[in-house]
This record gives C-alpha cells, sequence and structure tokens, in this order.
C-alpha cells in the first residue's frame, strides 16, 4: 500500500503563489507517473499536471506557463509550484501516484484564491 500526504494549501489572493507538496510512503510498489488532479465545488475531477519517473511533463492548457510540475531527488516526493493564481483555480488539490497496476490518491488540500 502507498500512502499519500499532501501539503501547503491555503488562502491567496489573485495574482499570488503557492507551492504543494506531496510525499509517498509505503512499501511493495514502485512509483512510476505522479501527478496532481484538482475538482471545484459542482465540477468534475480534472487533470492539472503529471511527471513520469523519467521527468517528461504534461499540463492542462489552463494553467501552462504558470504551474509547474517537479518531482524530488528520492523521486517519492512531487510538487506543484502555483503562479499568477486565479480565482477560477480555486479547488481541492489532489496528488496521485502511479504504480505498475495502481493509482493511488491522496487526501487532497484546499486553495482558495480570493481577495
Amino acid at each position: 500500500q502507498v500512502q499519500l500526504v499532501e501539503s501547503g494549501g491555503g488562502l491567496v489572493q489573485p495574482g499570488g503563489s503557492l507551492r504543494l507538496s506531496c510525499v509517498a510512503s509505503g512499501s511493495g510498489f514502485s512509483i512510476n507517473a505522479m501527478g496532481w488532479y484538482r475538482q471545484a465545488p459542482g465540477k468534475q475531477r480534472e487533470l492539472v499536471a503529471g511527471i513520469t519517473s523519467g521527468g517528461s511533463t504534461n499540463y492542462a492548457d489552463s494553467v501552462k506557463g504558470r504551474f509547474t510540475i517537479s518531482r524530488g531527488n528520492a523521486k517519492n516526493t512531487v510538487y506543484l509550484q502555483m503562479n499568477s493564481l486565479k480565482p477560477e483555480d480555486t479547488a481541492v488539490y489532489y496528488c496521485h501516484a502511479d504504480s505498475q497496476h495502481f493509482r493511488f490518491w491522496g487526501q487532497g488540500t484546499q486553495v482558495t484564491v480570493s481577495s
């Protein structure tokens, strides 16, 4: 089993920045890709950004140029640097980690962008 713990969410003004972190722990699985999804009230969960074990990244069009995903040296940590935040970025952000056969999810961290 793999456990994921996110941190770094909070309240920020429009134009501000936040950095989300997610640490994976556990045994028995090799982590491949990791990434972030988000879910706003009344909306479906959507992909924000992903990163493979080799470092290839992909982003939702809505966050390109503003968000940057990266992984720690130990490869069990993923970060999401969010700049130029907009009110429409308000959502619960979920980290995921993929093994060969499973996708594990964190509990989510709230990001609120408001003046």
